[in-house]
């Protein structure tokens, strides 16, 4: 156990939190990991796609240009980074990144490359106040029940000026089982995610749409569908 803390230390100048627990597989994790809404087998079905989709591939390439335009100051803490698809990819394009992740894609990540991985969710990460230079959560957190305080605990974990990047799923009239299979709680639009940035406390520097092209197909092949089998109705984009 002391030679893996030695070499982990002898690699990185980065220095964990103090709640942290080294394992050799190059991961640190914390004593015990809370349970969040996210299926279990989601960060595998994932893992045997994103090397080979087009949706993976394209959100990166949207992710770093916005990282091009907005840079962060420092370290970026990729918050429910999964299997590490966009931190490999950050990493790759010269950001200095840390992921964390509650499931099994701390494994896939460290098994891509990432050079520092904690198996954890954002409360058992043991992130100080003000101690995080940046922080991203991509396609997060619409799984949090309480959107806004998950954000408030972000913000509060921040050095003054840090930078918070996210993606979402967007348009509540998209809600279909697919959304409910995934343990999301809610859709996006532009008003409602700037609504519960301002509510946790950040100035919106930018904000923008994505996969737009695809609104059509997945109302037809995907939303209308579900509607008409189970006379469900589109989940609210509210804030919260």
């Amino acid at each position: 156990m002391g030679d893996c803390v030695n070499r982990s230390f002898y690699m990185t100048t980065w220095v964990p939190p103090s709640e942290l627990l080294f394992q050799c597989e190059g991961i640190w994790r914390p004593r015990s990991v809370s349970k969040v809404s996210y299926p279990d087998d989601g960060n595998e079905a994932c893992y045997q796609v994103e090397e080979d989709s087009y949706w993976f591939h394209h959100r990166n390439a949207c992710i770093l240009e916005a990282l091009q335009k907005f840079p962060p100051t420092g370290t970026l803490y990729d918050i429910g980074g999964g299997n590490g698809f966009v931190a490999l990819g950050m990493q790759k394009a010269g950001f200095d990144v840390v992921l964390v992740e509650p499931g099994s894609g701390a494994m896939n990540a460290a098994k891509r490359g990432l050079q520092r991985v904690i198996w954890a969710t954002l409360d058992d990460a043991g992130l100080h106040d003000g101690a995080v230079p940046a922080a991203a959560a991509f396609d997060v957190v619409e799984h949090i029940e309480d959107d806004i305080s998950f954000v408030k605990t972000i913000r509060r974990t921040l050095k003054p000026g840090g930078r918070f990047y996210c993606t979402v799923p967007a348009s509540g009239f998209l809600w279909s089982g697919e959304d409910t299979r995934a343990g999301h709680f809610r859709r996006y639009n532009r008003a409602t995610l700037a609504d519960v940035m301002g509510a946790a406390g950040f100035e919106v520097e930018f904000i923008s749409s994505f996969f737009s092209w695809l609104t059509v197909p997945v109302f037809f092949l995907r939303a209308l569908p579900w509607r008409l089998a189970e006379g469900g109705r589109g989940k609210g984009e509210e804030g919260g």
